[in-house]
C-alpha cells in the first residue's frame, strides 16, 4: 500500500516508462520533466496510477509510474499559499478564498490546472479556467456545513470546483450540500451512489 493520493503531482518519471502506445505528446510532456498526477486506479503494489498532462484540454493520458522511479513529490496541500505572478481570476479567487479555508479547521489543497501552474511555474490557465480545491474531511463534513461552504465559494469571479476527501474516496462539495439523498462517491475501483461518504461501504444500505 503506498501513501501516494490522488492529486499529489509526482516527478521522475522517465520517456523510457512511457508506453510505445502513448501518443508523441506524452512523451513529449515527460522529456520535457513535466510531474504526472496521481490518479485513483488500482495497480500493481510497486506501481502507481497516474495522468499525463499535455498543453491542450483534451490531452490527458493514463498510465502508471514505477514507485522507485518517483524523485520529488508535491501535494495539493503545498500549493495552498504558493504565490504567482499572473493576474487570472482563478488565482484572484484562490487569494479570496485562503483567509476562509484557513480558518475553516480542515486542511486543503490546490489541484487541477491551477495546482499544476503553483507547482511548476507553467502556465496551465487561462481566463476562464475553473479554480479545482479539495478539502481532506477525514470526518463527516455536515450537509449543512457543507451547504454555506458551497455559498462561499460560488461568490466567486470563476467557477470552484471543491472535493471532499474521506477515507473512502471523494465526493464533490457540491454534491454534499445538495438535496439529493445519495451522492456519487470515487474511489480506487469505481464510482458509486452512497447515502453516507463517511461510512464503510459494507456498511452502506442500498
Amino acid at each position: 500500500m503506498n501513501t501516494y493520493l490522488a492529486h499529489d503531482l509526482l516527478w521522475g518519471m522517465t520517456p523510457e516508462q512511457v508506453p510505445a502506445s502513448a501518443p508523441a505528446w506524452v512523451v513529449e510532456s515527460i522529456a520535457a520533466g513535466h510531474p504526472v498526477v496521481v490518479r485513483r486506479s488500482l495497480t500493481a503494489p510497486d506501481q502507481i496510477a497516474v495522468g499525463v498532462r499535455g498543453r491542450l484540454r483534451e490531452q490527458r493520458y493514463a498510465t502508471s509510474m514505477a514507485v522507485a522511479a518517483i524523485s520529488r513529490r508535491v501535494r495539493p496541500e503545498d500549493l495552498c499559499h504558493a504565490e504567482s505572478t499572473r493576474d487570472l481570476p482563478a488565482l484572484q479567487v484562490l487569494s479570496r478564498l485562503r483567509p476562509i479555508l484557513d480558518a475553516s479547521g480542515w486542511s486543503w489543497g490546490v489541484s487541477g490546472s491551477a495546482g499544476f501552474e503553483l507547482a511548476t511555474g507553467i502556465e496551465a490557465l487561462h481566463e476562464r479556467s475553473d479554480l479545482d480545491l479539495i478539502l481532506r474531511t477525514p470526518h463527516r463534513l455536515g450537509r449543512l456545513q457543507a451547504k454555506a461552504l458551497l455559498a462561499q465559494l460560488d461568490d466567486s469571479a470563476c467557477a470552484v470546483d471543491m472535493q471532499l476527501q474521506t477515507p473512502w474516496g471523494a465526493v464533490a462539495l457540491r454534491e454534499w450540500a445538495g438535496s439529493s439523498r445519495r451522492v456519487l462517491l470515487k474511489d480506487d475501483v469505481q464510482a458509486r451512489l452512497v447515502s453516507d461518504p463517511w461510512q464503510p461501504l459494507l456498511e452502506q444500505v442500498a
